[in-house]
């Protein structure tokens, strides 16, 4: 695997360009080990959705979330967060990898508060 050396995505050995951000990719930015950061996690989660969808079809629930999903990955990307992971109208959004940053913590913090004013507006 080799690892964009602008936005640090992962990529097959065979990709000449970050999928993620266009970039290329250097034939030396291939991993060698894993390395160990520090970084700040944040978890979103929906009040009282799963019992109001619980017996919606599954196809509406997932036209229903659609937007959610694209606002919460377009305001975390903006803030330098990645979403690992999308469980129904659970989140997981990490600040500081795959590119570390001094300021992730402040960095979550804005893309948080950015979140609540534009759910609640």
């Amino acid at each position: 695997m080799a690892a964009c050396n602008k936005c640090g995505t992962e990529s097959p050995d065979a990709f000449k360009f970050c999928p993620a951000c266009g970039n290329v990719i250097e034939a030396e930015a291939t991993l060698s080990q894993e390395e160990r950061k520090v970084v700040s996690v944040l978890f979103v989660d929906l009040v009282g959705f799963t019992a109001r969808s619980h017996d919606a079809d599954p196809e509406d629930v997932r036209a229903a979330l659609a937007p959610y999903h694209r606002l919460l990955k377009t305001e975390f990307e903006r803030f330098g967060g990645t979403v690992e992971k999308f469980i129904g109208d659970a989140v997981m959004a990490v600040f500081g990898a795959p590119v570390a940053h001094s300021r992730m913590s402040l960095a979550l913090h804005a893309a948080s508060m950015r979140l609540l004013d534009e759910m609640v507006t």
